[in-house]
């Protein structure tokens, strides 16, 4: 079994769900999905795309004429693959990266680090409420993961703004 990273799986569950895809496929797909909760660059998806393909977990078909691109499909084994991951205990809380805690632990001002954040946070959750509201709606057709990940963003946000209003109420008094 070849080595397989977040990365790895991110490839192998966005092609489950869309294929056959590009590279820029998954990354237009990523930009308003996973990027919010894992980050991935973009030259990421490609190079990861063709070490898949290599691996057999994905096929590869390029076009003849035009640009040239080339279109992945998950395999069976790369099914199986992400079958396995899925069904694998997680082991703990990863970490959670947050620039804006990072510089607050830092020592950074926190009025001013505090009414940046939440207007940065009080953003992400309205665009967060707006994409809830879009997937509750009868037609929309949203894997039940997607609607999770998503309302565990809404809690996330939610947190957020409540943290960074209480730091600004404080520094305000």
């Amino acid at each position: 079994m070849p080595r397989l990273s977040e990365t790895s799986y991110i490839v192998l569950g966005m092609l489950e769900r869309l294929q056959p895809a590009t590279p820029y496929d998954l990354k237009r797909i990523a930009e308003v999905s996973t990027i919010d909760f894992w980050a991935v660059p973009h030259s990421q998806l490609y190079s990861e795309c063709a070490r898949l393909a290599k691996e057999g977990l994905l096929t590869e078909e390029r076009e003849q004429t035009g640009r040239r691109r080339r279109m992945y499909s998950l395999t069976e084994p790369g099914r199986r693959a992400l079958e396995v991951w899925r069904g694998e205990p997680i082991g703990g809380v990863r970490e959670l990266r947050d620039l804006g805690i990072l510089k607050l632990f830092f020592g950074a001002d926190p009025v001013k680090l505090a009414g940046d954040q939440l207007q940065a946070h009080e953003a992400r959750l309205r665009s967060y409420e707006e994409l809830h509201a879009a997937a509750a709606a009868a037609d929309a057709d949203v894997p039940r993961g997607a609607l999770l990940a998503l309302e565990a963003g809404l809690g996330h946000e939610r947190e957020y703004v409540r943290f960074w209003k209480a730091l600004l109420d404080e520094q305000v008094d």
